[in-house]
């Protein structure tokens, strides 16, 4: 396979967990904006914002709200992406447009594709730059109190966080699944590879026996049966409906 800088760069990815006392340069957080605003975007609506956090007291809380991850915490610059159809809805009043297409299903799927469209290109960005990153989910945890503590209006949804900074450790890389499980030629193949998810788990026991020194035996088939008996953040549908999202 012929390898670039770039392709290098993505294949190295991996979740940074303890960043190094060093607060990113204001300029580094304009280069890492710039770089998530250069992504695609669905119809040139930019349905998405980004709160970039440096207040000690904000990280604080929602390092609580993210299961108490002390990285969400101690990191160089922490940034939430938001689903964002208030600035939509803001531009259709002001020019006398209805904005009842925005309580739709269909926008609502544009908003929180375009804030992964963005949060990737930073990613990338920021890895190039000899940073290290960490997607934050939990901090839907408690989406009420998210939105509370970044002030948000409505239409818009607290989507990920995700920590930057310096890296102060060297993770080993997490394995993804095969390629013959993930990749389907021509048309979907529905009879998973039970040989290749079975070299699949040894693989992924092994890497969290070694991450943990021993104390975490897990299987991915096992931690996705794990996942799919537990209900999880049954708040979030209350919340879309508080905040005009998907509703039809």
């Amino acid at each position: 396979m012929e390898l670039n800088p770039v392709i290098e760069t993505l294949l190295n990815h991996r979740s940074i967990r303890k960043f190094k006392d060093k607060p990113l340069t204001q300029d580094q957080v304009r280069t890492l904006v710039k770089s998530a605003q250069a992504a695609a975007t669905s119809s040139f609506t930019q349905s998405y914002s980004i709160i970039g956090i440096d207040d000690p007291k904000i990280k604080k809380q929602l390092r609580a709200i993210a299961s108490d991850q002390a990285y969400v915490e101690h990191n160089g610059y922490f940034f939430v992406f938001v689903a964002d159809q208030h600035r939509n809805r803001a531009v259709g009043e002001k020019n006398g447009a209805g904005t009842s297409v925005l309580d739709t299903t269909q926008r609502m799927i544009v908003a929180l594709g375009d804030a992964c469209f963005a949060a990737q290109n930073m990613a990338v960005a920021a890895e190039s730059m000899g940073l290290g990153i960490c997607y934050i989910g939990s901090i839907q945890n408690d989406i009420y109190k998210t939105a509370e503590i970044l002030r948000l209006p409505e239409y818009t949804f607290p989507f990920f966080g995700m920590a930057v900074g310096y890296p102060d450790q060297n993770p080993e890389k997490k394995p993804r699944l095969p390629f013959d499980v993930v990749f389907h030629q021509n048309h979907y193949h529905s009879e998973l590879s039970e040989e290749s998810l079975k070299r699949y788990d040894q693989e992924v026991e092994r890497y969290y026996q070694t991450r943990t020194g021993g104390t975490r035996r897990e299987t991915w088939t096992g931690q996705i049966t794990r996942g799919l008996s537990l209900p999880y953040r049954e708040a979030l549908r209350p919340f879309f409906k508080d905040q005009h999202l998907g509703l039809r």
